[in-house]
């Protein structure tokens, strides 16, 4: 069993549950960042960066499995409630464009991670860190629910672009 495949505990503790969001991944920086640039100097920083995206996705699709079964199904609306935990600490600015049951779209306005990221001194991770999760928790959370952005504030865009669909029931997911 490769290391990303063992599974971690289903529920988070009390404690953790009261941490946000934004103070989780300033937390998970300020450890995985030293690992990181050792994994560069040894590995070469594709290689560590491969690794990285590959266990942040790992975890992501993991924790959006959770949110399904904490969720009670894999709609888009109850999707789109668990979008209030990402603005926890004014972490986020959105703009909702459309929510239903087989459309999601918003625009992040401010985005407080690529914030912090540029803060500790590595933006060139916080992609790795924050935006690569964000395919990976819809597909553990829907299969068949797609994400689309064109661009983030994370990569100098003014703003991130999030378009989740889900084909209508009856319809193939393509």
């Amino acid at each position: 069993m490769a290391t990303t495949d063992r599974p971690l505990p289903t529920a988070e503790t009390p404690a953790v549950s009261q941490v946000s969001l934004l103070a989780r991944r300033e937390i998970e920086a300020r450890i995985l960042v030293p690992l990181v640039r050792a994994m560069e100097e040894k590995f070469g920083r594709d290689a560590a960066h491969a690794l990285l995206r590959q266990t942040i996705c790992s975890a992501a699709h993991r924790q959006g499995r959770q949110l399904r079964v904490a969720a009670g199904d894999g709609s888009l609306t109850s999707f789109a409630r668990i979008i209030d935990r990402w603005q926890e600490d004014d972490a986020l600015h959105l703009d909702m464009l459309h929510a239903d049951e087989t459309r999601l779209a918003f625009d992040v306005t401010r985005c407080r991670y690529a914030e912090l990221y540029r803060r500790l001194g590595i933006p060139d991770l916080g992609p790795l860190l924050s935006c690569s999760r964000d395919a990976a928790l819809i597909r553990g959370f829907n299969p068949q629910v797609t994400l689309t952005r064109t661009r983030t504030i994370m990569a100098g865009a003014d703003r991130c672009d999030f378009r989740f669909a889900l084909p209508p029931a009856g319809e193939p997911d393509g």
